[in-house]
């Protein structure tokens, strides 16, 4: 395994368990009951932590795909480099953040932490140019 599909690995385990803790905050807000019936605009609102964390998510897998789709064509073409590792490493310590700071609710931090991923993603944009 390559050390960007290492990073990948890991950013796709992040997003896949991000949904845990805003789930668990919807069954203590709305019971078990609640939480399996199907959506309703009269369900109790969740905590604005949960919220937070669930709109996280949200941005997390819509990015997901993209930066999985940069790291598999550059496995494809067989090309890595330490800018390309070091770009996938960013690009997961900054998806954790983001979701950290997002959930706590500080928007400009979460915003710096949004455009460190996009930038990460960028490099291996550009690698892929590189790389043909």
């Amino acid at each position: 395994m390559t050390r960007e599909l290492f990073w990948l690995a890991l950013t796709t385990i992040l997003t896949g368990i991000l949904w845990i803790p805003y789930t668990l905050d919807r069954i203590k807000v709305r019971g078990i009951a609640g939480t399996l019936a199907n959506p309703s605009r009269d369900a109790k609102p969740q905590d604005e932590w949960a919220n937070r964390m669930m709109f996280s998510h949200d941005n997390a897998v819509e990015n997901l795909v993209i930066f999985a789709v940069l790291v598999l064509i550059l496995n494809a073409a067989d090309y890595s480099t330490k800018w390309t590792v070091l770009a996938c490493a960013v690009f997961f310590w900054s998806r954790l953040a983001h979701v950290i700071v997002y959930t706590f609710g500080l928007p400009v931090l979460r915003t710096v932490c949004f455009l460190v991923g996009f930038a990460a993603q960028a490099v291996l944009a550009l690698a892929i140019f590189k790389a043909m």
